[in-house]
């Protein structure tokens, strides 16, 4: 296949849609509402799918990797953020170090890594 891509998007799920969109809209995504279950989140020209959808088994399974230019200062920013406070059942887990690289955890409301 010859072809340029242009981007890859997920689709991840929601256990509480509301409560997930208001949750990566404080992680400092924008946010583009294309219907009443569905939004695309952004951040430059990177993005993944929301959607008003849960199926347990999926979410469990699920998650995205977002690698960033400097994960100390990403650490601290999420950190100050807050958002185990403010959300149930988010998660953070601090910098580790591996053979590979430096990288936190962070759960979203419905439990996606």
């Amino acid at each position: 296949m010859k072809h340029k891509a242009v981007s890859i998007r997920p689709f991840i799920g929601a256990k509480n849609f509301e409560i997930s969109r208001n949750f990566y809209r404080d992680l400092g995504f924008e946010e583009v509402i294309l219907g009443h279950n569905m939004s695309y989140f952004k951040t430059e020209d990177l993005g993944f799918y929301l959607q008003d959808a849960y199926v347990k088994d999926w979410i469990d399974n699920s998650m995205i990797f977002l690698e960033v230019d400097d994960v100390a200062r990403y650490w601290e920013e999420i950190s100050a953020l807050k958002l185990v406070d403010k959300y149930e059942d988010v998660r953070i887990t601090p910098i580790q170090n591996y053979e590979w690289g430096r990288e936190c955890f962070l759960h979203d409301p419905s439990g996606i890594l």
